[in-house]
């Protein structure tokens, strides 16, 4: 792996994104070779910490997630590491910053190259942004701009940090982040549809009859719940991980696997987004607040919730594409907090095709994406006794060895950095489809809250209201899980 020379600069140095992924992600880059001599990374943040303290906490950073070490390699590797007291919103402090990344540059022979990572509050990204160019920041090399979420809060929100980032840095170079799309199983939708002839045959209208897409987490909001009030799932978990599963499971084959290639065939998908009206939004999604139990709190007693709050902890939901091999086929969707167990998962539930057995059980292809690695396909075979039919699973999953190889979503995605592949991030015309649909149900549902309709109360630790099954255009269909 070739030797990538660059200068990156960590806004929001000191804080637990860094420290529990970034830190690591960068200590095995180091170990497979592709930073190695030529690299160095400035942490910002208010704190005063010193050089050496920063390289301290990188140390427990490795040691928390990897264990057992090198320790050569990780001295060696954190040495690389600078400290820069910064407040983002003081100009003076670019100026110090520059002059720090510039004698780096020097120092290491990074080329001019910069990469700026923003992992910290939101609310600073296009400040930050902005004075990177007034204060030219940006180096003589390449320059890079990762941009973690949430990117706004609505459309317009994110079209007014759209342009302030655009001050400095053009839609190529800009990396918006969704660890989504570094987990192994997300990035083996495309492989599945496209590399394997009995999948790509049905992967279409006439062969598959909806798709149910779950995103269930165990825990309520614990101590995010001012951000969370202001947020809800749909915001929080549908505008981007869900949107960006569904645009993979959606999308038409690209010309090649170029990023650019990837990118034109999802902007042209959603350029067939159909954008839900009131009706539809009344007809076709739930939403619900998680109740409370003798042992736990209701998400209106959370602390730094209002007790009057109308925001959602599960939606439900179905999109539709006018375009694209899975054109007019629904899309289902669900995420929420306090449900039965945390798992991510997708089923494409396939059509029924009666024949000399009659109505026989719909086939099926599960991809579980959290907490484990696996794909499989629900057959029907024939009982062992007799002629019926029974259920099958044929399965492709790791070993434990296997699975022990497979990266964390962060190294991938900043791997992809250093070496330039947007095909795992976010653009700015796939994302601006994304609010646009979101900010449609948000609208409809502030017309129901004025109207006195409130989120649904579904009891912990189970599947989120039952009205979710009203989802379905089809009353006879339901949740595979």
């Amino acid at each position: 792996m070739n030797n990538i020379p660059t200068v990156m600069i960590i806004f929001g140095g000191s804080g637990d994104l860094a420290h529990r992924k970034i830190y690591p992600a960068l200590f095995n880059l180091y170990r497979s070779g592709l930073i190695h001599d030529n690299f160095a990374v400035i942490g910002t943040a208010r704190r005063p910490w010193s050089h050496e303290y920063l390289r301290g906490q990188v140390a427990d950073a490795v040691h928390e997630t990897y264990g057992e070490v090198d320790e050569t390699d990780l001295e060696a590797f954190a040495s690389h590491f600078y400290y820069q007291s910064h407040d983002v919103t003081n100009v003076e402090h670019y100026v110090t910053l520059k002059k720090l990344a510039q004698e780096l540059d020097e120092r290491y022979s990074c080329q001019g190259n910069r990469i700026f990572y923003m992992a910290m509050a939101p609310s600073f990204f296009g400040t930050i942004a902005e004075h990177i160019a007034d204060q030219k920041l940006t180096g003589s090399g390449f320059n890079r701009l990762v941009v973690e979420k949430p990117f706004g809060t609505s459309l317009e929100t994110a079209e007014v940090l759209n342009k302030q980032i655009n001050g400095s840095f053009d839609e190529e170079q800009v990396f918006r982040i969704d660890h989504y799309l570094g987990k192994e199983m997300v990035q083996n939708i495309l492989p599945l549809r496209l590399s394997n002839p009995m999948i790509k045959s049905i992967w279409n209208k006439d062969c598959i009859k909806n798709i149910q897409v779950t995103l269930a987490e165990r825990l309520g909001v614990e101590a995010r719940g001012g951000y969370y009030d202001a947020s809800g799932a749909m915001r929080d978990m549908v505008q981007n991980h869900i949107f960006q599963i569904i645009t993979l499971l959606a999308m038409p084959e690209p010309a090649s696997l170029a990023d650019t290639d990837i990118h034109a065939a999802k902007e042209a998908l959603l350029d067939s987004l159909e954008i839900p009206d009131e009706a539809e939004v009344a007809a076709g999604f739930v939403r619900g607040q998680y109740g409370g139990t003798e042992t736990t709190f209701a998400y209106t007693s959370e602390p730094n919730v209002d007790p009057e709050s109308k925001t959602e902890t599960f939606v439900a939901g179905r999109v539709k594409f006018d375009q694209g091999p899975l054109a007019g086929v629904p899309i289902y969707f669900r995420t929420g907090k306090e449900m039965k167990e945390k798992r991510t998962r997708i089923d494409i539930v396939l059509k029924d095709m009666a024949g000399i057995y009659g109505e026989t059980g719909e086939n099926s292809i599960t991809i579980e994406v959290d907490p484990a690695s696996e794909i499989y396909l629900t057959i029907n075979g024939k009982t062992i006794q007799g002629g019926g039919l029974r259920r099958e699973r044929l399965a492709y999953k790791f070993s434990p060895e296997e699975q022990a190889q497979v990266p964390d979503g962060y190294e991938r995605l900043i791997h992809d950095v250093f070496v330039n592949d947007s095909t795992n991030f976010t653009k700015w015309k796939e994302l601006k489809r994304y609010w646009e649909f979101v900010d449609a149900v948000e609208d409809a549902w502030q017309k129901q809250n004025e109207s006195g309709q409130k989120p649904l109360t579904y009891a912990p630790y189970k599947m989120g209201p039952a009205e979710s099954k009203q989802i379905f255009a089809n009353p006879t269909d339901r949740w595979i899980y």
